[in-house]
């Protein structure tokens, strides 16, 4: 009969300093990328707009509004579906989606009010910034809700 083995010391407990100082990192670089996406998003807007105002009536003017509109939209959903992800995987919580997504809905709703110095963002009539507007909002509620609705993984 072979003599039983004595069960092995259990791990080490990690350190939860350095863990916690990295999540804390994660949580501003993730606002600081909310408010860097919002702020490109409306440069995006404002320049894409004028570029298609810009443009002499006709067909080219509507392909261009047409192309320009659809990959400011496209670029919109994938920078939100980024900073979502990345914000989730740098604090590691449910409700770090909202940490990119409260910026930029502060940064994009000050881009609607006109300065002291009378420029303006968002204007009525620019349809590309309502469009990235609806589509980055649209995207971070879905965003917090699936993080919200699916259940945590188990280790």
């Amino acid at each position: 009969m072979a003599p039983e083995q004595e069960p092995g010391a259990p791990p080490a407990r990690p350190r939860r300093g350095p863990d916690l100082a990295l999540r804390i990192v994660g949580a501003v670089v993730a606002v600081w990328t909310g408010v860097l996406a919002a702020g490109l998003e409306l440069i995006f807007a404002t320049g894409a707009w004028e570029l298609v105002k810009g443009r002499p009536e006709g067909v080219s003017r509507t392909v261009v509004g047409i192309a320009v509109g659809l990959g400011g939209v496209a670029g919109a959903i994938a920078l939100t579906v980024l900073l979502g992800w990345f914000a989730h995987a740098a604090v590691g919580t449910r409700w770090a989606a909202a940490l990119p997504a409260l910026p930029w809905f502060v940064v994009v709703v000050a881009g609607g009010f006109r300065t002291t110095e009378g420029d303006l963002a968002l204007t009525g009539d620019n349809v590309l910034g309502l469009g990235l507007i609806v589509a980055g909002a649209v995207t971070f509620a879905v965003l917090g809700f699936r993080q919200l609705v699916v259940p945590p993984p188990t280790h």
